[in-house]
């Protein structure tokens, strides 16, 4: 074996070799590389999304966890872990160890306001944990969903500082916003889009595709580099709606739920009981309000709600059986028992189905749900390509037992996780519960903790922040030791929540008062609602007693909530909570500093990156055209010219059969479609869609404006008709896209990506309201309306 024949110095440190006028009188001397603390652990996360405290089979669940429940038997599982109640938040918290405020993550990056705790910049004073490794000769990889930088930031025009390559991870695929379709996902590669590698049809899933991604991050470097450690951030768009899986998974729970979610609940819980996961003595949280029993669903209702849990179940499986996977990828190559695991969800399980669920989460976001008819004719098709499908609230709530309410609100349904800590070759304990009081800001310091390394004081000159968290590192081998993170607030949406040392108090917004006054989720707040809900809507619970919220004592212990409440304003006070802002529809719709200055005109070329829905032109219920500059060759094109969003929803601009068409999918309830009455002739023309609004929207009945749809082929009208009503909120997920309509096809018309043949030299999307007028036209529409 050869030894090193070199000197080596830190970077930044003087010179210490000779430098003479040749290098026969000279020493070299090297900078020394970074390399790991020699038998470093291999670090990897595991974020979950929207899966329930009694969603895994190791906490309670009948449905089939085998991996995850391998990795407590062989590890600990812990039942007193907490998160913020929705997933940036949550995130911003496990990859910096600062509260979700702090990271000015109030809420997720599409509802961002004008205020520090709330712009969706996470700032560079709050390092992550990947910086931090990178610092120590780690390896890093981000791997699956990243939903941590505003939404306007996610285009190919950047900037590219908050994106996982910006923020100390050196590779990435996944996806940048919030949730997307598992079977055709916008996929991001490092710094660039990338379509998917097969089709659905090919066996294409997104999950699988991660895992795979992820075992080659790390196997392109361990044949390089075997010793050196790695940190991979694996987090999966399952369990978050849609619940796509292949449809072999969801028929493996065949008929398991038809005994419905009141079942599923007692039986979990006695389940809880005898694992220990809950006390003997405990007592479940009550029926919720807002959810029906079981019984009084009408048996179709029955039929299609069982469906969509069964469906469910086997997306959680299928996502268990692909993390199987990467852990025996572990086992093979020799790192499984020096690689330390941490496993959590972001919140607690999603009610964003609605009472009845839904065969399409877009409608959700459009308040414009199906009826149960129209949901069981598609009964066969939950979880396919062809549904973006989510569950009732039944189901959340069962998902969430012991414990009441759901993600969103800071009730233990919403904020009190599964978690799992698995390191054999540093945890000596196996197969135990740690019940210690823990918080998702602890695991960058637990993490540091074990591996010795100190918080760095600066990351690329940036002074660093202090952690808020604390590490439970103590526990890991002492199930008695104390509880060392004492004091926790919350805030999500106006709902507020405090924990310290075993009490709760809980100000859930809209409160009941407010509830009859028919404020609802997401209702602004003013003050004087503020003012009511200080004086007279906390809550107080002894937690210690009573882990399910189960008891009210605030009026018999009226000075500890007092106490609690000023606790609470002093924690809003170090980390940016205020101002407390209840609104969601707000937020959403809320024009948000672009990068570039403020215009009506965009221009677009094929061939060119989708741009996502916050940079894209806002073309819902206002007057706008499209305009497409084409030549047409001998013997006619086909092909999509502009388009946005997916078959759960959006537009199409688009050539068939020699004549254009414009298609509006209203949340696939209603398909709006026009098309020329004429062919359109070879050469180079101007193709325009106008769409003219007629009406106000009417968000609350789900509906956005009506309008006249007109098609023109060089400023000369060939096509048109009334909309009724148009989509009010959003398309989401699908951005916009130029020359194609890649993934899936907004309208059954054509089969996607429907490339354009003939050659496209633009596309203009013009809002200033500059409309072509045709005066006949107007004179037959007007009729028509009479």
């Amino acid at each position: 074996m050869s030894q090193k024949s070199w000197n080596e110095y830190k970077p930044g440190r003087s010179f210490p070799g000779v430098i003479g006028r040749t290098t026969d009188e000279s020493t070299p001397a090297w900078p020394q590389p970074v390399r790991a603390v020699p038998g470093s652990p291999n670090v990897l996360f595991i974020v979950l999304d929207d899966t329930g405290f009694g969603q895994l089979g190791c906490y309670g669940s009948p449905i089939k966890t085998p991996n995850l429940d391998a990795l407590a038997a062989g590890g600990l599982l812990y039942n007193n872990m907490h998160t913020t109640a929705l997933c940036s938040p949550s995130r911003s918290c496990v990859v910096t160890g600062r509260n979700h405020h702090a990271n000015g993550m109030a809420a997720i990056t599409e509802l961002a306001t004008g205020y520090p705790g709330y712009n969706g910049q996470i700032p560079f004073e709050n390092g992550f944990l990947s910086e931090v490794l990178l610092q120590h000769g780690y390896n890093t990889y981000m791997v699956g969903k990243w939903h941590l930088m505003p939404s306007e930031h996610e285009s190919a025009a950047g900037p590219y500082d908050r994106w996982p390559l910006g923020r100390g991870f050196e590779r990435f695929y996944g996806f940048l916003g919030g949730d997307t379709s598992q079977w055709y996902p916008d996929l991001v590669y490092d710094n660039h889009q990338v379509e998917q590698p097969a089709t659905p049809e090919e066996g294409y899933h997104l999950t699988e595709d991660l895992a795979d991604r992820a075992m080659s991050f790390i196997a392109d470097a361990k044949q390089v580099a075997p010793d050196k450690p790695f940190h991979l951030h694996f987090c999966t768009g399952a369990t978050h709606a849609p619940h796509h899986v292949p449809k072999e998974w969801a028929d493996r729970y065949r008929g398991q739920f038809d005994d419905g979610w009141d079942t599923y609940r007692d039986r979990t819980f006695d389940r809880q009981k005898q694992l220990g996961i809950v006390p003997s003595d405990a007592v479940m949280s009550p029926r919720d309000p807002d959810v029906p029993a079981w019984e009084s669903l009408s048996p179709d209702a029955r039929r299609l709600s069982a469906r969509m849990m069964e469906v469910y179940a086997g997306f959680l499986s299928h996502t268990d059986h692909h993390i199987g996977r990467l852990m025996d990828f572990l086992k093979e190559i020799g790192e499984f028992d020096n690689t330390l695991v941490m496993v959590v969800s972001d919140n607690g399980a999603s009610a964003e189905g609605g009472v009845t669920g839904t065969t399409n989460e877009l409608q959700f976001f459009n308040n414009a749900p199906e009826p149960l008819e129209e949901s069981l004719a598609r009964i066969d098709e939950i979880g396919g390509p062809e549904t973006f499908n989510h569950y009732p609230w039944g189901w959340t709530w069962a998902g969430n037992t012991p414990f009441r309410r759901w993600k969103r609100e800071t009730y233990r349904g919403g904020v009190s996780d599964p978690f799992l800590v698995h390191w054999p070759r540093g945890i000596q304990a196996r197969g135990e519960i740690r019940s210690q009081f823990a918080h998702i800001i602890d695991m960058v310091p637990t993490v540091l903790d074990v591996l010795g390394i100190e918080p760095p004081t600066t990351i690329r000159g940036v002074t660093q922040s202090p952690l808020h968290g604390v590490s439970f590192a103590h526990t890991f081998d002492d199930p008695t030791a104390p509880t060392r993170h004492r004091t926790q607030y919350y805030e999500m949406f106006g709902h507020r929540a405090i924990d310290h040392d075993g009490w709760r108090a809980v100000c859930p917004w809209p409160g009941p008062s407010f509830a009859e006054a028919d404020k609802p989720f997401g209702a602004p707040i003013a003050m004087a609602d503020l003012d009511d809900l200080d004086a007279h809507h906390w809550e107080l619970y002894h937690v210690d007693e009573d882990v399910a919220e189960t008891r009210n004592v605030a009026e018999e212990h009226r000075s500890k909530l007092i106490e609690m409440i000023a606790l609470w304003y002093v924690e809003a006070g170090k980390y940016n909570v205020l101002p407390i802002d209840g609104s969601v529809l707000e937020r959403m719709m809320l024009e948000r500093p672009q990068i570039t200055e403020d215009r009506t005109s965009y221009t677009f070329h094929a061939g060119t990156q989708i741009l996502p829905a916050a940079v894209a032109p806002r073309v819902l219920n206002r007057p706008h055209s499209i305009t497409a500059d084409v030549e047409i060759p001998p013997g006619g094109a086909e092909g999509v010219l502009l388009c946005q969003g997916t078959n759960a929803g959006g537009w199409s601009f688009y050539l068939k059969d020699g004549h254009l068409h414009y298609a509006h999918n209203y949340v696939q309830r209603t398909l709006h479609h026009v098309a020329s009455d004429e062919a359109v002739p070879e050469g180079r023309h101007k193709l325009r869609f106008e769409f003219e609004p007629t009406g106000s929207p009417d968000i609350a009945a789900g509906k956005g404006s009506p309008g006249r749809a007109q098609l023109y082929v060089d400023e000369r009208l060939i096509g048109e008709i009334d909309m009724p009503f148009t989509t009010p909120v959003a398309f989401n997920p699908g951005g916009m896209c130029c020359g194609a309509n890649p993934g899936s096809a907004v309208t059954p018309d054509y089969q996607a990506p429907f490339r354009f043949t003939g050659t496209l030299h633009s596309v203009t999307v013009d809002m200033s309201g500059d409309l072509i007028v045709d005066a006949p036209s107007e004179m037959r529409m007007h009729m028509a309306r009479q």
